[in-house]
């Protein structure tokens, strides 16, 4: 997640719209609060939680220049992708 500067913030869920919810809307005192990091612009799932926090912990370990250039190989304006995904949700396939 990003906010404007953009500062980055990762972390781990099982339910990504319900997350993306909460921080969006600041429902827990966090950093996401705090920096108004409210838009996502890059996520990946996996099979199990284990992996997820595998990839959590070494995401966290990119320096920020890595983490800014995984994200815009896929998202180069850093546009929030929450709608597309809701929107996603919502289409039939």
């Amino acid at each position: 997640m990003a906010n404007t500067r953009p500062s980055l913030y990762t972390g781990v869920t099982n339910n990504l719209i319900r997350r993306i919810y909460e921080h969006r809307h600041d429902l827990s005192p966090c950093f996401t609060s705090q920096y108004k990091i409210h838009k996502l612009v890059w996520f990946e799932t996996h099979e199990t939680i284990t992996t997820a926090i595998i990839r959590e912990k070494h995401i966290k370990d990119m320096s920020r220049k890595d983490k800014l250039n995984m994200i815009r190989v896929t998202n180069p304006a850093l546009k929030d992708l929450y709608y597309e995904i809701l929107e996603s949700l919502r289409s039939p396939e």
